[in-house]
């Protein structure tokens, strides 16, 4: 499938009314924040879109998670959101701790953090105008005669994708709830484009691709927050407006500011998150304490908000107070809504699949580990780069040797880092040269060059 260069629509004969040329029509799988980002701007520059989610919900649930805000997904608000809302909290300085709590380390290196909740909305409001209190100080987005229609539908779990030529047919199953029975119907929608946005355990990858599986590397992430005010003296002193780390035997944490209740910027009222990684070997009996939640049932990935059993957070909380620098071992205690995520890896080998129709893009495409704190920005590089090509402004080589040199090399660098941090026993030298080339800007990268095998073939 090609672009046309002129209007920037895809010229691969399924795209013509009366004689003219026309945008194609998206279907997007997937309704958090890489959906969202396809969504959002595509709408901008007048696709018309359909994002299916399979929360049976109109609103997905805050994931209570704390995002480093990278220089694409700061990039991609600048150029899309029109609420005028603030994204993002500033940190100014980078702090290591020993396990005693002192600084041992410190430097000057501004990064923006921000929260999944506050892009969630920010962008729900961007794309179909979801009101909501986020929006305070800031606007509902004004509709404009150049965007493109768009229609949000949740409680939709798609089942297959069939190749037909000039589109592609993806079948789903609805969820309605009428009182409190669940009713399920079945239904099928053509897209001219699929672009699967839908996580790292994507369904559209495994339909393509029932081969790649995510592989559990050996340790999980605890992660959680605590009201800026409930902060000790002693904490704020490290964590705020900060981006404070500790590595120790088999465990690493950083905690940091990020944006309070709906959004807010406003000093005094925000959050502080923490992320904090421990190993639990495969099978091991505390790895299934932890994986069991409150409820009795063992969760393969993520344990959610709310859900974490009681025994198995006292003994997290144990560990951290063995373990961690006072300060942090002070979040875990605080914390309201914890919840843990297993680490895994997993990556597809190409990006574009039957006649470029379908497209993967984000988590879907490489799950990279949270080490690289560029998961969220490789969805939004990922649109961007798409948009570019769907308006012309590129062509496919380019647009699949963006986006796949960029999965390879981040993915490959978060293991590396993450391995090293888990599994070795370094000097925090080490540790924050790891870090600091975690942190070097995506323009500013050299790929090394095994990222470029084979990628015209795809």
């Amino acid at each position: 499938m090609a672009t046309n260069g002129v209007n920037g629509t895809h010229v691969n004969g399924g795209h013509e009314a009366n004689g003219e040329r026309r945008k194609p029509n998206i279907v997007i799988v997937g309704g958090s924040l890489g959906g969202l980002f396809a969504g959002v701007a595509l709408k901008t520059h007048g696709y018309n879109t359909t994002i299916l989610e399979r929360t049976p919900e109109n609103l997905l649930h805050n994931q209570g998670a704390g995002i480093v805000a990278g220089g694409d997904t700061l990039e991609f608000f600048k150029r899309y959101d029109r609420t005028g809302k603030p994204v993002a909290v500033p940190s100014f300085k980078r702090l290591y701790l020993n396990r005693k709590g002192d600084v041992i380390h410190e430097e000057v290196n501004r990064q923006n953090m921000t929260s999944w909740d506050l892009c969630y909305y920010l962008l729900r409001a961007n794309y179909d105008q979801v009101d909501s209190p986020y929006l305070e100080g800031g606007k509902l987005p004004e509709t404009r005669p150049t965007d493109g229609q768009i229609k949000y539908i949740y409680g939709a779990t798609v089942t297959g994708v069939e190749d037909q030529d000039s589109h592609v047919l993806v079948s789903y199953t609805q969820k309605h709830k009428n009182n409190n029975n669940g009713t399920e119907e079945t239904s099928t929608i053509q897209a001219d484009i699929l672009i699967a946005a839908d996580g790292p355990s994507s369904t559209i990858r495994a339909i393509l691709e029932p081969q790649i599986k995510r592989t559990y590397a050996g340790y999980c992430v605890i992660r959680g927050t605590v009201p800026e005010p409930e902060g000790s003296p002693a904490a704020l002193a490290v964590f705020r407006e900060r981006f404070c780390f500790f590595h120790g035997p088999q465990m690493q944490n950083l905690t940091y500011t990020i944006a309070g209740e709906h959004g807010t910027t406003e000093p005094g009222k925000r959050l502080l998150n923490f992320v904090w990684y421990a190993n639990f070997p495969e099978g091991s009996p505390e790895l299934e304490k932890l994986m069991t939640d409150k409820e009795g049932r063992r969760r393969h990935i993520t344990i959610p908000p709310g859900m974490i059993a009681p025994g198995a957070w006292e003994m997290v909380k144990e560990m951290g107070q063995k373990r961690l620098p006072p300060q942090m071992a002070e979040m875990a205690e605080k914390t309201r809504s914890p919840f843990v995520q297993c680490i895994t890896d997993v990556i597809a080998p190409k990006n574009l699949y039957m006649g470029d129709k379908v497209v993967l893009i984000g988590d879907s495409l490489a799950g990279f580990r949270p080490h690289t704190v560029a998961s969220t920005s490789q969805a939004a590089f990922d649109v961007m780069c798409l948009v570019d090509w769907l308006d012309g402004e590129t062509n496919r080589k380019e647009f699949v040797k963006r986006t796949m040199q960029f999965a390879r090399a981040m993915q490959e660098m978060g293991v590396q880092i993450g391995n090293r941090s888990q599994f070795e026993e370094l000097d925090v030298g080490e540790y924050i040269e790891d870090r600091n080339f975690a942190s070097v800007k995506r323009e500013e990268r050299v790929y090394p060059a095994w990222t470029a095998e084979g990628l015209d073939k795809i």
